[in-house]
């Protein structure tokens, strides 16, 4: 403890604040937040549960979705969780192109889901394959499977886009 307390003293604040114009933060973000918090509400009486399953992704638009629950955007606050079981969850998001090793899962994942199925793809390799399109390993995009009712665009897409794109889609549904 005492080497914590010294290190404090020595070091001083080593956070940066969450509000400022290093970060790009939009400040009408809190009110897109409670927006979509309201709507979800709404919607569903309670928190809006999303499955999300890798499919054969590079990983860049999974820290994505991890960056939408860090502290500075935080999108639990607002409503929206992931869950681990598909059983538990609203809508399923689907990343990266549709692996040959992955399309039994995917296909097992969406079964297990209750209805009514809401399927969301999330970046360029969900929707067509991207570059990996084409590939001898690749069975194509998530829609070549599975009934997709929204997709998010970007390569990949930042944190504000996947947040207003979740928000203008509970709008219109």
């Amino acid at each position: 403890m005492k080497e914590i307390i010294k290190n404090r003293i020595l070091r001083g604040i080593a956070t940066k604040p969450i509000m400022g114009s290093a970060l790009n933060i939009s400040p009408d973000n809190e009110s897109i937040g409670v927006e979509l918090k309201e709507i979800i509400k709404s919607r569903f009486g309670r928190s809006f549960h999303i499955r999300e399953v890798d499919t054969g992704s590079c990983g860049a638009c999974e820290s994505e979705i991890i960056a939408t629950t860090n502290p500075i955007y935080d999108i639990q606050r607002f409503g929206v969780d992931f869950v681990a079981s598909p059983r538990h969850a609203d809508a399923l998001l689907v990343t990266g192109p549709v692996s040959k090793n992955m399309l039994v899962a995917l296909k097992k994942t969406y079964s297990a889901m209750p209805e009514p199925k809401i399927i969301i793809t999330l970046g360029d390799c969900a929707r067509d394959g991207g570059i990996f399109k084409g590939s001898y390993y690749i069975e194509g995009g998530v829609n070549s499977v599975l009934p997709v009712v929204l997709h998010i665009p970007g390569c990949p897409p930042q944190p504000t886009d996947i947040i207003k794109t979740l928000l203008a889609f509970l709008k219109q549904s």
